[in-house]
C-alpha cells in the first residue's frame, strides 16, 4: 500500500483528490494539509511514501516545503494549474520527483504516484527547458564539482531519455534492451556525475552541456 499525504490550500480540490485516490486499491491517503507550514509537521510525523504538494500556497509554497525538509523529503509530486518555470525549477533543485497539472486524469495521477513510489522521476520537456534557461541564475550544488568521467554513447542516450521523463522500462523498450540493463546504465550515470537521483543527473547534465 502506498501511503500518501495531500497538501493543497483549495479545500474542494484536496477533498476531491482524496475521494478519487480512495478508489485506488493500492493507494491510501494518510493525511492532508491546507498549507505548506502545516504540511511540514504532517510529513515529518507521518513519513508518507509519496507527497502530492501544491506549488502555490499561503504561508509556505510547495518548493519551500521541500527546501525546508532538505534531503529528508519523501518522494514528491508538485501539483500546478499552469507551467510556472521558476517554481518548477525551484522544485527540481529541492528534490521534487515530478510535476502534474491539476486537471490530470485519475488514471495518470495514480500511475504517477506509483512510479515515483518506485523511485522513478516524472520530468517533462518543458521542465528541462526551464531548467536550462535558469541554470545560470540559480546555483545548483552537486556532490562533486570536478569534471565528471566521460559517459559512454549508450549512457548519453539513456540520459537524454531520462530528461524526457522515461521510466527504466520505457528506456529499455526504446533501446531494445532489458530493464535491468537500463537500471545499470542509470546507476553508472549517477556515479559518474556524482549525483544521487535522476533529477540531479538531469540538472548536472544541463550544467555540463551534455543534453
Amino acid at each position: 500500500m502506498i501511503r500518501v499525504v495531500l497538501v493543497d490550500d483549495q479545500t474542494l480540490l484536496r477533498k476531491g483528490l482524496r475521494s478519487l485516490l480512495e478508489l485506488a486499491p493500492d493507494i491510501l491517503v494518510v493525511g492532508e494539509a491546507p498549507d505548506g507550514q502545516e504540511a511540514l509537521g504532517l510529513i515529518r510525523t507521518l513519513a508518507p511514501d509519496v507527497v502530492l504538494l501544491d506549488v502555490r500556497m499561503p504561508r509556505l509554497d510547495g518548493p519551500g516545503v521541500l527546501e525546508a525538509l532538505g534531503g529528508h523529503a519523501p518522494p514528491t509530486l508538485l501539483l500546478t494549474t499552469f507551467d510556472d518555470e521558476e517554481a518548477l525549477f525551484r522544485g527540481m533543485r529541492a528534490g521534487a520527483r515530478g510535476f502534474l497539472l491539476k486537471d490530470v486524469s485519475f488514471e495518470d495521477l495514480c500511475e504517477a504516484i506509483r512510479r515515483i513510489a518506485r523511485g522513478e522521476t516524472l520530468l517533462r520537456p518543458t521542465v528541462t527547458e526551464a531548467a536550462s534557461r535558469n541554470l545560470e541564475a540559480l546555483p545548483v550544488t552537486f556532490e562533486r564539482s570536478e569534471q565528471p568521467e566521460a559517459l559512454t554513447p549508450r549512457e548519453r542516450e539513456v540520459l537524454r531519455l531520462m530528461a524526457g521523463g522515461f521510466s527504466n522500462k520505457e528506456i529499455a523498450d526504446a533501446l531494445g534492451t532489458r530493464e535491468g540493463t537500463a537500471k545499470n546504465h542509470a546507476s553508472s550515470i549517477f556515479a559518474k556525475l556524482g549525483v544521487r537521483d535522476r533529477t540531479r543527473a538531469v540538472l548536472r547534465a544541463l550544467e555540463l552541456g551534455m543534453i
